[in-house]
């Protein structure tokens, strides 16, 4: 990936509608619990999402394994998508991008009124 890329998010574009046409081969089912799985990791995604491309694809080539060796959804993930998704992003403690903006706030907040009061 060069810089160009990067920046623009061209990469990340085109990975996506990798995803989308790997997701078009699967059964009906598994391409509703794709789109749960997409809603449940968003959260835990950086600004541009990248870090969660590779959880992704480990998680589409799950549901692709599956689905060719004839398995339900519901053998594979369970009744639980949430927590499947919460265990790929390492747990019920994940921190969220709203997290990571709240530390971020309430760091610079901090700074300014230790400024005022110094």
């Amino acid at each position: 990936m060069n810089f160009w890329e990067k920046v623009t998010g061209s990469d990340l574009t085109r990975e996506w509608n990798a995803f989308e046409a790997r997701v078009e081969d699967l059964p009906g089912e598994y391409r509703v619990v794709w789109g749960q799985i997409v809603a449940h990791l968003f959260p835990h995604g950086n600004f541009a999402g990248r870090n969660l491309m590779p959880i992704l694809d480990s998680a589409l080539g799950l549901l692709e394994v599956a689905a060719t060796d004839g398995q339900s959804v519901h053998e594979v993930l369970g009744d639980d998508v949430r927590g499947f998704c919460t265990a790929l992003v390492g747990g019920a403690g994940a921190r969220t991008y709203r997290d990571r903006w709240r530390e971020q706030l309430n760091a610079n907040v901090a700074r300014k009124l230790s400024r005022l009061g110094g």
